[in-house]
């Protein structure tokens, strides 16, 4: 049975949480690329407002969007431009669209590299030796995406500034009705104006996604 989007948008919320466990743990991002690539694949599902794919490790894509694009999704944890993203030459002709996320772990966020049509997509690939198709990350990671909208889920108000929560889990902070990043210092700045300690039960700072949702549940009381 297909997830329902709300069950889509608990699964991710549920595997960002175990994502920010293991990190804590100073297990290194790549070495969760089972969990990461499940962020990932949710992700995709949740902004094409899509499904999964129906079988497990099906051949070429990942995720069906609402339109019945077959998606392949990639995700990465690499912050900087070394390295590439691969893909399976063999299994291209099965693919409508393709998908590249980063997950940023400073801020928690789930960012998008690269969202194209396959053949827009194979502009961008050199052949490797392995029958890999490859996009280096540097090709990515100066290419501006147009980000999707998401929907808020829970804001807040204090003095001039608005705390957002989208339905990625995602936070964002407006000072002076303008969108300000990156919103860990403000996020801090305002818990400190609050008396609201910035350190977790392990005494480890709470990274953005868990200060902001503090903060917005406390403001909300």
């Amino acid at each position: 049975m297909a997830l329902t989007q709300m069950q889509i948008i608990q699964s991710l919320g549920e595997a960002m949480s175990w994502l920010e466990r293991e990190l804590s743990w100073d297990v290194p991002a790549t070495e969760l690329r089972h969990l990461t690539g499940r962020i990932g694949e949710l992700y995709a599902a949740l902004i094409t407002n899509g499904r999964m794919a129906t079988e497990v490790n099906q051949a070429g894509y990942d995720v069906v969007s609402s339109s019945g694009e077959r998606i392949s999704v990639k995700t990465t944890g690499r912050m900087h431009t070394g390295g590439h993203i691969s893909f399976n030459t063999n299994t291209l002709n099965l693919v409508d669209r393709i998908i590249i996320l980063r997950i940023n772990t400073d801020e928690m966020q789930v960012e998008t590299l690269l969202d194209a049509p396959v053949e827009e997509a194979k502009k961008l690939m050199s052949d490797a030796v392995t029958g890999k198709s490859c996009i280096t990350m540097s090709k990515l990671i100066n290419a501006p995406v147009k980000p999707r909208i998401l929907l808020n889920v829970k804001e807040v108000i204090w003095n001039n500034y608005k705390l957002v929560e989208l339905e990625n889990g995602t936070i964002e902070v407006f000072l002076n009705d303008e969108l300000v990043t990156p919103s860990k210092p403000y996020l801090r700045d305002i818990a400190k104006e609050l008396g609201i300690s910035i350190l977790n039960g392990n005494v480890n700072p709470f990274n953005t996604r868990q200060l902001g949702s503090l903060l917005i549940k406390g403001l909300s009381e």
